[in-house]
């Protein structure tokens, strides 16, 4: 009798030990939407792909690059999962977020208020604001908004983004040619087609430093200051809370500020002469 007893008790302790050690090693399931991205294995992220040196596509190769290609790289590999981009436009940014035809963009997007109104946008990952890029010839000449703001002065800017909206509501006087094709503006400016390009300071110095036939004569002291963040429609919290620690885990570790020497600064500051070589993150916890 007592060993029977004994084996039910034994049987039933091992049964209880069995339930513990499952529900302690069972996986934490992450909240939604996030879980979709991973059980999908893929993270949707929207581009317009034409913004070196953040997100640019690189028509020979048919890969992302840049400084918020590498980030959103960085993204993914903290959920386990690979990005699948999703081609947009300026013009249509907001409306395919607000559509949902991807998780989140990020390609050089600078927090506003009027985004922050219809979406969801994360802390901000760098700072940003609106500079002259010109002819080196005419570094001296175009200091100013009131310097540019004249009829003769032709502006050129691509359709859709606050670059145009910027010249509009600032420059209403200048001569405002609308380019579809952002990143072929600044050779047009280099070869005369037009004088001057309003673009974000990290624009500005990339092309510049391709460039010699091109300045960015107020590149350390922009009409605006800002920050660059990811964009996602709302209903999207949970994974603007996990990007929001995602980011700040990156600033932590020197990942941002590597990737700024890499794309912005050029590869003679990163990390080969000395600089911060930090790597990507492990995977956050859900």
């Amino acid at each position: 009798m007592k060993q029977k007893m004994f084996r039910k008790i034994t049987a039933a302790f091992g049964l209880l030990i069995a339930c513990v050690l499952s529900a302690c090693t069972e996986k934490k399931a992450w909240p939604e939407p996030i879980q979709k991205i991973v059980d999908r294995g893929v993270i949707r992220v929207g581009s317009t792909g034409d913004y070196m040196p953040m997100s640019y596509l690189d028509p020979t190769t048919g890969e992302y690059i840049g400084f918020d290609a590498a980030l959103a790289e960085d993204l993914a590999k903290s959920f386990g999962v690979k990005v699948e981009y999703v081609p947009t436009s300026w013009p249509t940014l907001m409306e395919d977020t607000l559509a949902g035809k991807f998780d989140l963009a990020v390609c050089g997007i600078t927090i506003t208020d009027a985004r922050k109104e219809q979406a969801l946008m994360s802390s901000g990952y760098l700072g940003n604001g609106k500079t002259v890029l010109c002819r080196k010839e005419d570094e001296e000449k175009y200091t100013s908004l009131e310097a540019i703001n004249h009829p003769e002065v032709r502006v050129m800017e691509n359709p859709g983004g606050l670059n145009e909206k910027f010249a509009r509501e600032n420059l209403p006087d200048a001569t405002l040619i609308i380019h579809d094709v952002n990143q072929e503006i600044p050779s047009r400016i280099a070869a005369g087609e037009a004088d001057v390009m309003i673009t974000e300071i990290m624009e500005a110095g990339y092309y510049c430093s391709k460039d010699q036939r091109l300045a960015a004569p107020l590149i350390h002291d922009p009409f605006t200051r800002g920050q660059l963040g990811f964009l996602m429609p709302k209903g999207s919290e949970d994974l603007l809370d996990y990007v929001n620690t995602f980011i700040e885990e990156e600033r932590k570790s020197g990942r941002l500020q590597a990737l700024e020497n890499l794309y912005i600064y050029g590869p003679e500051t990163s990390g080969e002469t000395g600089g911060t070589t930090a790597q990507p993150q492990p995977a956050l916890q859900p």
